[in-house]
């Protein structure tokens, strides 16, 4: 059947034949319904919350998108490519093509697959829709999309968007605080998952305290929580239980990347509240938060000890040297949501660079970074801010909330907000 969208949000909605799908069934092609100021999916209709807060005041243009003023290096600056692309979480560059997951908010099956063409000049198009909760969002190197949905990793071919979706993994564990589903393509064409903790400490779901002496119960499920585990290249509706663990102990790595010689890089999301197990313990500084060049095999520290081998107040007598501590330690609470070893040329101060974003809401969050790496991409000194400034200023802007990172073919780099419904661009100045 085909439709028309009435055009009734100021050029926002773009009229095209739509093939609707089935209410509440698996994700389908949606031939490109226009979006309305962010998820409407999320809310149920009306205007999503991202759509409501403080706009992006603009002031002249940053690589053919009006500019927001935010700080930058010099030679930076950054865009407002669209305020309408709902809960946006990740986002994946193939050719002319700007690809967005709108995770639909905390809602079962209102998520969707967004496309901005012309190098993210056009309006948002809807290809997908009723995805469940996406996250995650890679392109191969073939121009396929990988979309890491709570519970499963699908395949979707942009070239034949009617094909059913191909499912590469389900059953991933899907309950609790970290349930979203983050992934990176290694070179030999596997992918590297994210098992996020259940709990923030594990604690019980009553929030109870965990026994003293005992192992953390969801540690020892299959796969375990707190995980990264290996899929292998070209898997084909593999269940989670049959997946290979490459390291544990990591509470929730949403941040993944790969660099030199294929070593895997994970931002690792630390536990909150340490001050109501230990009053003496500052909830604002600590834990940091840690970047981790996987070591193969490795346990990390979650949940029994904390920093560089500090017993967590709920295991005083944990025996931290037994446990592969961290690389580095980043901000407490800076919630590192995304990363990309940068390999552009327009973007100097990012040169031999792991770029993350900070999605945090604390003082040291909300904002862009950038950690040198040497020729063999190991890490360098402390991360360095590359887009700061984001504090919510009335009038100007709102505070930020970077998720996914994609660089694009000039080596620009694009940024989604979840919370502000945005995309964004890094670009360089004339």
């Amino acid at each position: 059947m085909h439709t028309t969208t009435p055009s009734t949000d100021h050029g926002a909605i773009r009229t095209r034949r739509a093939l609707h799908p089935a209410s509440k069934g698996p994700a389908r092609f949606v031939a490109v319904w226009a979006v309305i100021f962010g998820s409407l999916a999320a809310t149920g209709g009306g205007v999503s919350t991202a759509a409501a807060r403080e706009p992006y005041h603009t002031a002249g243009t940053c690589g053919g998108f009006p500019r927001i003023e935010l700080k930058t290096p010099p030679g930076l600056c950054v865009g407002l490519v669209s305020e309408q692309v709902g809960f946006a979480r990740g986002v994946a560059v193939i050719g002319a093509s700007v690809w967005v997951v709108d995770m639909g908010g905390w809602n079962p099956g209102r998520g969707r697959l967004l496309r901005l063409g012309h190098d993210g000049h056009d309006a948002p198009e809807v290809v997908l829709d009723h995805l469940n909760e996406p996250n995650a969002l890679v392109a191969t190197p073939n121009g396929h999309l990988l979309i890491g949905e709570l519970q499963r990793i699908v395949e979707f071919d942009p070239t034949d968007p009617k094909r059913p979706l191909r499912v590469l993994v389900h059953d991933l564990p899907g309950t609790g605080r970290h349930p979203l589903t983050s992934l990176v393509l290694t070179p030999d064409g596997g992918l590297v998952v994210n098992i996020g903790s259940a709990s923030d400490h594990c604690e019980s779901a009553q929030g109870r305290a965990p026994e003293r002496g005992q192992p953390c119960a969801e540690t020892q499920q299959t796969p375990p929580r707190a995980a990264l585990v290996a899929v292998p290249a070209n898997a084909t509706d593999l269940s989670a239980t049959d997946l290979k663990l490459v390291a544990s102990g990591l509470r929730n790595s949403m941040a993944l990347a790969v660099v030199h010689g294929g070593q895997i890089v994970a931002a690792e999301n630390a536990r909150d509240w340490i001050n109501q197990a230990d009053p003496r313990l500052s909830d604002e500084d600590l834990p940091h938060d840690t970047l981790n060049w996987i070591e193969p095999h490795a346990r990390y520290e979650w949940p029994y000890c904390y920093d560089m081998g500090m017993p967590s107040p709920e295991y005083p007598a944990s025996l931290c040297s037994d446990f592969h501590k961290p690389t580095r330690l980043l901000p407490a609470h800076a919630a590192p949501l995304g990363m990309l070893d940068y390999k552009g040329s327009m973007l100097a101060p990012l040169k031999g660079s792991l770029v993350i974003g900070y999605h945090g809401y604390r003082k040291l969050g909300h904002r862009i970074v950038a950690l040198d790496l040497d020729a063999a991409g190991a890490p360098g000194a402390a991360p360095r801010d590359i887009v700061s400034g984001w504090e919510h200023v009335a009038g100007q802007h709102p505070q930020g909330s970077p998720v996914g990172l994609a660089q694009a073919a000039d080596g620009s780099v694009f940024i989604t907000e979840d919370h502000n419904g945005t995309l964004l661009r890094l670009a360089s100045t004339p």
